[in-house]
């Protein structure tokens, strides 16, 4: 085992406090938040199980893992929630002044799509 794995490694987490260890050196039934979503999964409220520790830009990195057991199926929007996201982003592809559904989202710094921006400034 490489001096930086080794340092790494704590897998009764009497060094770092939880089970540690280096990257991809994780057993199975661990999982990140990127992987669990993946799997359509989330942590469902369960602490932190063990962390992985890696030497990156900037010092020490950390990603930490949870039980892949414990781990409860991703919540999906109901079509009420759908429904409001979508008027959401329709509100803003429109423009306020020409009432245009533009292609693109409608600039804050503008406030109006940029057609209707350039024939003010002109």
């Amino acid at each position: 085992m490489p001096r930086i794995r080794a340092a790494f490694h704590d897998p009764d987490g009497a060094r770092y406090g939880i089970p540690t260890y280096w990257w991809r050196g994780a057993p199975p039934g661990y999982a990140t938040r990127r992987q669990l979503r993946a799997a359509g999964l989330r942590p469902g409220g369960q602490p932190i199980a063990a962390q992985i520790l890696w030497t990156g830009v900037g010092g020490t990195r950390a990603a930490y893992l949870y039980r892949l057991d414990l781990a409860r199926p991703k919540r999906t929007a109901t079509p009420a929630q759908l429904r409001a996201v979508g008027a959401a982003l329709l509100a803003r592809r429109t423009c306020p002044t020409c009432q245009q559904v533009r292609g693109y989202y409608i600039p804050r710094s503008l406030g109006e799509c940029l057609t209707c921006a350039t024939e003010v400034a002109a």
